[in-house]
């Protein structure tokens, strides 16, 4: 038997010891287009390693989770908050003995489409393109078109609907699943990023001196603890208790529904407190700052000038032949946060004037 042979043999007799509701290579619905297995890698293990090393994620060590382009070292990016996503589902998947593979797939891909400037670079584009924008969508775009010269990554069927149902409605932040088209690993990294960034966004902004941790609902502190970790622990052991049932080693639903990943009702309540705080207090407060007006006055900016100059867009950042307005939004939303700084006084001299009375540091020319 080659070591090919045996690896495969290996992964095979790994999968079996998964709880029977886990998503397993052997039936997954494959790739779009056909390809021979990876000799020593499994499915969904070669789909976290071409997301690690495309560029759209290298990119996102330099875009914003919160605050933008911060100064301080210690604040979240999209990288450090991704990798943070990926622990917590993680853990999920190995308390209940789901596929750990195919979650670590998902939360490596899940925000490498998200724009510029965080929330509100999200929000300017979904203004300004007709077709509107979400970031899940994008990064599905992103793996299926915008990458490998055009060819983009041909990844699972898995893999890429739990990119593109990772995110969730502002009302619930546990978010729909359906059976057909959420695997739990997906919706385990699907709660895992709701949990990651209520958590870290919290103690950001607490950092920030936007809020203090005695502004806190008291409804949350109660159910959730005073502290980050205390939250955070709260959080995922509750996830864990309350879908115990995907484990496969104790009773179903008594309603005879299928294994979900979800909270109680308690704690899911408190989670939607705390995001809507959050949505209230930092993400989006009312009388936005200076510099929050400028990040909006930027991407508005690099939009339409890319719509009217869209052949000036670079290769390799949009699909060719297709409408000014989608080259547009496909460009701008893959820029980081000061490369889109860069664009943006080439183009209007003046306009980051606020970033760099704030120290930000400007990338040399062409650098992306």
């Amino acid at each position: 038997m080659s070591s090919e042979d045996r690896v495969r043999r290996s992964y095979r007799d790994r999968e079996e010891g998964l709880s029977p509701f886990a998503s397993r290579e052997a039936a997954s619905r494959g790739r779009a287009r056909s390809e021979p297995p990876h000799p020593f890698k499994g499915a969904f293990q070669d789909d976290r390693d071409r997301i690690v090393r495309s560029k759209a994620f290298r990119r996102l060590k330099h875009k914003t989770q919160v605050f933008i382009a911060p100064l301080g070292d210690h604040y979240l990016t999209r990288l450090t908050h991704t990798m943070e996503v990926s622990l917590l589902a993680r853990t999920v998947c190995k308390a209940l003995n789901l596929n750990e593979e195919l979650a670590e797939a998902i939360c490596m891909g899940h925000d490498v489409g998200h724009s510029p400037f965080g929330h509100l670079g999200e929000q300017t584009l979904a203004e300004l393109h007709p077709g509107g924008f979400r970031h899940n969508r994008q990064s599905l775009r992103v793996v299926d078109l915008l990458e490998n010269e055009g060819q983009g990554l041909n990844l699972t069927w898995e893999v890429r609907q739990g990119i593109l149902r990772h995110s969730k409605a502002r009302s619930d932040i546990e978010g729909q699943a359906n059976p057909e088209l959420d695997t739990l690993e997906g919706q385990a990294a699907k709660i895992a990023d709701a949990l990651a960034y209520i958590t870290h966004d919290t103690e950001d902004a607490i950092r920030a001196g936007i809020i203090a941790e005695d502004d806190l609902p008291l409804s949350v502190v109660s159910a959730l603890g005073r502290t980050a970790p205390e939250r955070l622990d709260a959080l995922m052991a509750d996830v864990i208790e309350a879908s115990w049932a995907a484990s496969g080693t104790g009773a179903t639903s008594a309603t005879g529904e299928a294994p979900a990943i979800r909270m109680s009702p308690r704690v899911r309540e408190a989670a939607n407190a705390l995001r809507e705080f959050l949505f209230q207090r930092v993400y989006t407060p009312e009388g936005a700052t200076e510099q929050a007006a400028r990040a909006r006055a930027i991407v508005r900016l690099l939009y339409r000038y890319f719509v009217q100059h869209p052949e000036r867009v670079p290769d390799g950042y949009s699909v060719a032949g297709e409408p000014p307005d989608r080259m547009a939004v496909d460009y701008v939303s893959g820029m980081t946060d000061a490369y889109a700084l860069h664009v943006a006084e080439s183009i209007q001299p003046g306009i980051t004037r606020g970033f760099l009375e704030q120290g930000v540091r400007l990338p040399l020319p062409g650098v992306s």
